[in-house]
C-alpha cells in the first residue's frame, strides 16, 4: 500500500510542478471579478467562453502598468503559474498586461482624457487669458535640448524685452513626471506672466511623462497661465488639453507668448502716419474754421457795414433824386399847364370885339338867366356898363 500524502505536502508538490511548468506564458482573456486593493496590488480573473482563471498583478509590477483594468476589457497576459499553499488553488501571477487590439500607451491617454474631461480639466471656460505684453516667462523644459535654444531664438527676435527663467527639468524617462511636477510648482511661484511647459519632439515612449496625470493636475493648478509645447504638431499629449494653450512646438509657444516687434513697427509706422494725416486734418479744418470766421467777421465788420450803409443811403439819396426829380417834372408841367392855362384865360386874351362880360349882383351869369326889367352889367377889361332889360327875344 502506498503511503498517504498529507494536503501540505501535495500543495507543495502542484506548486513547484506548475511553477517549473509554466514559467512565462501568456493568456488571452476578459477582465472580470475585478479589485484594486488598497496595497497596490491587483486581483482579477480573467475567461473565456468556458473557463475562468484567477489573476493577480502585485504592487510591484502594477505602478508600470500604463492604463486602468476594468471589467469586460479584453487583455493579453505575460506572467507565470504559482499555487496558493494554504487554500491549494493556483492562479496567473502577471508580469505585464497589454491590451487585447490596442497598444497599452494608447488606451491609457484614453482612459486618462476620459477621466479628466469628465472632472472638467479641458473645460474652455476656466482656461486663463495670455497677457499681451509679458514681462516674464518661466520655461519648464531641458537645459540641454534644442528647443530651449529654439524659444530663446525666437523670443530675441520677437521680442527682445523679454526676462526668460529656466527651470532645468527631466523630461523623459523614469522619474521624469516627479521632476516635471516639481518644477512647474517652481515656476508657478516665481510670479511670472507666463509658463511654457515642453520639450522636442520623441517618440510616444519619449513624451509620456506629459501623459501623466500628476502632470496634467499640476498644470491645471497652477495659477501662472501655461502653454503646453511638447513634440511636433502632430502629437497631441494630455498636457496639451488641460493647459490654457496648445502650441504645436517649443517655437510656436514662443511666437504664440510674444509680440512681434515687427509688427508693432509697421504699427508705429503707420500710427505715425495716421497722426499726421489727422494733424493735417485738423491743421485743415482749424484754417477753414478761421476763414470762415474772417468772412464772417467781414461781413459783420464796421467798415463793411458803413459801407453797406453807404450804398444804402446812395441808393436812397439815387431813388429820392430820380423821386424829386419826377415830382418836380411832374410838377413842372402842371405849372406849365396851369400857366399855359392861365395866359390862353388871360382876360386881356378874351377882349375881342363884340364880346363882353354878364353879371348881376356882382355875379357872373349867363345871358339865359336874364329876366326883362333887371338890371345888369355888361363888363370888359376896360369898361362896366349897367343896364336895365327892355326885352327878351329868342333866336
Amino acid at each position: 500500500m502506498n503511503q498517504a500524502l498529507s494536503v501540505s505536502t501535495l500543495n507543495n508538490q502542484i506548486k513547484s510542478l506548475l511553477e517549473t511548468t509554466f514559467v512565462g506564458v501568456y493568456v488571452q482573456g476578459e477582465i472580470s471579478n475585478l479589485t484594486y486593493h488598497s496595497s497596490g496590488h491587483i486581483y482579477f480573473s480573467i475567461k473565456d467562453e468556458n473557463s475562468t482563471l484567477s489573476c493577480v498583478m502585485f504592487r510591484g509590477n502594477a505602478q508600470y502598468l500604463k492604463f486602468r483594468l476594468e471589467v469586460g476589457m479584453k487583455i493579453i497576459i505575460s506572467g507565470s503559474i504559482t499555487a496558493y499553499i494554504p487554500r491549494g488553488n493556483y492562479q496567473l501571477m502577471c508580469t505585464k498586461i497589454d491590451p487585447d487590439g490596442q497598444g497599452s500607451l494608447a488606451l491609457a491617454f484614453e482612459q486618462l482624457k476620459e477621466k479628466l474631461q469628465k472632472e472638467g480639466l479641458f473645460d474652455r471656460n476656466i482656461k486663463k487669458t495670455l497677457p499681451k505684453y509679458p514681462k516674464k516667462i518661466a520655461l519648464v523644459t531641458s537645459a540641454t535640448g534644442a528647443a530651449i535654444e529654439d524659444m530663446k531664438k525666437v523670443a530675441q527676435n520677437r521680442w527682445p524685452l523679454i526676462k526668460l527663467i529656466l527651470i532645468p527639468t527631466l523630461v523623459q524617462g523614469e522619474g521624469s513626471k516627479f521632476n516635471i511636477v516639481n518644477s512647474i510648482k517652481k515656476a508657478d511661484s516665481l510670479n511670472c506672466d507666463v509658463m511654457i511647459v515642453g520639450r522636442g519632439g520623441g517618440s510616444i515612449e519619449d513624451l509620456w511623462a506629459f501623459n501623466e496625470e500628476i502632470v496634467a493636475r499640476a498644470i491645471f493648478e497652477a495659477n501662472t497661465p501655461v502653454i503646453s509645447a511638447v513634440g511636433h504638431e502632430v502629437d497631441f499629449l494630455i498636457s496639451d488639453f488641460v493647459a490654457d494653450v496648445r502650441a504645436a512646438t517649443p517655437s510656436n509657444a514662443m511666437e504664440i507668448a510674444l509680440p512681434d516687434k515687427n509688427e508693432h513697427f509697421i504699427y508705429l509706422d503707420n500710427l505715425q502716419v495716421e497722426l499726421e494725416n489727422r494733424f493735417k486734418r485738423v491743421i485743415f479744418n482749424k484754417e477753414q474754421i478761421l476763414l470762415n470766421l474772417k468772412k464772417h467777421f467781414e461781413q459783420h465788420s464796421l467798415d463793411r457795414k458803413f459801407s453797406f450803409i453807404q450804398k444804402e443811403i446812395s441808393f436812397i439819396k439815387s431813388n429820392l433824386i430820380s423821386a424829386f426829380s419826377q415830382v418836380y417834372r411832374q410838377k413842372q408841367n402842371e405849372l406849365n399847364y396851369l400857366k399855359s392855362a392861365y395866359e390862353s384865360n388871360h382876360p386881356d386874351r378874351k377882349v375881342i370885339d363884340g364880346y363882353v362880360q354878364l353879371s348881376k349882383n356882382n355875379q357872373i351869369v349867363s345871358l339865359d338867366s336874364v329876366k326883362v326889367d333887371e338890371e345888369i352889367t355888361l363888363e370888359t377889361t376896360k369898361l362896366s356898363v349897367r343896364c336895365n332889360i327892355l326885352g327878351i327875344k329868342k333866336i
